[in-house]
């Protein structure tokens, strides 16, 4: 079976993302590329690694899945104006029986976790919006 790398880094950077601005919330920021996926390396033409575009891929995804918005891509650097929609929001501010934030949860799982465990818990979150 293939481990699809791309999928792994697709939960990882919508997770970062969300929690980016959940952390800047309620206030619009601007979220770039590099603070995401990290550093790029263009090549000598000066198109942007595919590991940066994909990076660049999740947050449009995600403002047209409906779990954030912006009002502009700044080249293929950053958006600026971006925040949680209000789904997205009382999604991650939503605790379980022990009293921790969905947003605590995924910080947690993004400081320390695997793939596979940062994953897991996206989709749950994504199913649980679905919900809202």
């Amino acid at each position: 079976m293939l481990d699809d790398l791309h999928i792994h880094d697709f939960y990882r950077d919508a997770a970062r993302i969300l929690l980016a601005l959940f952390n800047q919330f309620p206030a619009p920021a601007t979220v770039y590329v590099e603070d995401i996926a990290g550093p790029d390396t263009p090549d000598e033409f000066g198109l942007h690694s595919p590991r940066h575009l994909a990076c660049l891929g999740a947050m449009t995804w995600l403002k047209h899945s409906g779990y954030i918005h912006f009002s502009q891509l700044v080249r293929q650097e950053a958006v600026e104006e971006a925040a949680l929609t209000h789904s997205a929001f009382l999604l991650l501010i939503q605790r379980d029986r022990d009293g921790v934030s969905n947003a605590q949860r995924l910080d947690q799982i993004v400081r320390g976790g695997s793939s596979p465990q940062v994953q897991e818990l996206v989709e749950h979150l994504m199913h649980e919006m679905a919900r809202l």
